[in-house]
């Protein structure tokens, strides 16, 4: 990672472009989560993990995936996540006067996403019709199955199941990103993946357990960069405001 520098402090992550093009990709990843939300791809997943002669998720009670996954990481993630949190917190109490500008910001989106992706992954769960699939008659439940965005009955029982909210617990790592913004973009989108990735794992060891679909968690995955994007587009609006206000020192700012 180069050196910080106060201009790399100031200016903006991304470029007016880069965020357009995010965006755009963005909104083209709805695609494959609603084939696989409403098409048999979910189904078939949680066939593979269920045992129909048992009539058992034979992972559900799995020390792996149960106690460690489920349990032991989520701690490990949750203690991470809050350190950020409470840097964030500590700087402002200090008024700015603990870290370099070049850090402050980078720390406090970190600690954005780290409160905010978990939080409203939690209440888009609250909001949700959908089951998990151990609710479902198909496997030892008493739900009938629905596809995504399919209508479901008055009568039918809230399931309060999507997005995937364990996944959450770990992609809040996506926000590690900023700090290859904006002078090594590449690196920055590899992190970004990679936290991806290992949310998507966290989230798959809810799928074997019967806890979640494919599509809970990639929802959870698509919010999550939908978050950190808006975070970056919030800060760059910010800056162009800022540079606008009179008495403001310019700042030059990408198109």
């Amino acid at each position: 990672m180069p050196a910080p520098t106060v201009e790399t402090g100031v200016a903006p992550l991304l470029s007016g472009r880069a965020l357009r093009l995010l965006a755009s990709a963005l909104a083209l990843a709805v695609l494959p989560i609603l084939i696989v939300g409403h098409t048999g791809i979910d189904l078939w997943l949680a066939d593979l993990m269920f045992d129909f002669r048992t009539h058992e998720f034979p992972w559900q009670n799995a020390w792996l995936t149960d106690r460690f996954g489920h349990g032991i990481l989520k701690t490990i993630l949750t203690v991470l996540g809050a350190l950020p949190i409470a840097a964030a917190i500590w700087d402002l109490l200090r008024r700015g006067k603990s870290l370099p500008l070049w850090w402050q910001l980078r720390v406090r989106l970190l600690a954005l996403c780290t409160a905010l992706i978990p939080l409203v992954v939690s209440l888009l769960k609250r909001a949700s019709h959908s089951h998990c699939p151990w609710d479902l008659e198909r496997y030892g439940g008493y739900q009938p199955y629905y596809h995504l965005l399919e209508h479901m009955p008055r009568w039918v029982e809230a399931g309060h199941c999507l997005p995937g909210g364990h996944a959450s617990s770990a992609l809040w790592m996506v926000g590690l990103a900023v700090f290859w913004l904006p002078h090594d973009v590449r690196k920055a989108a590899a992190v970004a993946g990679w936290a991806l990735m290992f949310g998507g794992l966290v989230g798959w060891m809810q799928q074997m357990r019967g806890a979640h679909f494919l599509s809970h968690t990639l929802w959870s995955m698509w919010i999550a960069s939908a978050i950190l994007l808006a975070l970056l587009a919030a800060h760059r609006a910010w800056l162009l405001s800022a540079r606008a206000r009179p008495g403001t020192a310019p700042h030059r700012v990408a198109n």
